[in-house]
């Protein structure tokens, strides 16, 4: 199952975080099927949508996504202008989740 570093459940709890948005919403990763992945903000898991929780962070995941990103740890960074990057790596034992 995807691991999610401190890192990143704090920036997507900061670009979920709204009065409008109900508190299940979260960020979708979804496969494009030519092996990229697509991020977006969803206000809810669609039903075959994996759902990882951690510290309140939401990711939903379709059945594609969910099985290419197993046993890999989800990382954000922010850079000088304030965007937020998130990356994959495979998980290690040095890789924390949160």
């Amino acid at each position: 199952m995807l691991t999610l570093t401190s890192e990143a459940a704090a920036r997507i709890r900061g670009l979920v975080e709204h009065p409008d948005n109900p508190n299940r919403s979260g960020l979708r990763i979804t496969d494009d099927t030519s092996g990229r992945f697509v991020l977006s903000l969803a206000a809810e898991p669609a039903n075959e949508e994996q759902v990882i929780d951690t510290g309140g962070a939401h990711v939903f995941l379709d059945p594609t996504a969910a099985k290419a990103l197993d046993e890999q740890t989800l990382h954000a960074t922010t850079d000088a202008q304030g965007r937020v990057r998130f990356s994959v790596a495979p998980r290690t034992t040095a890789s924390e989740p949160a």
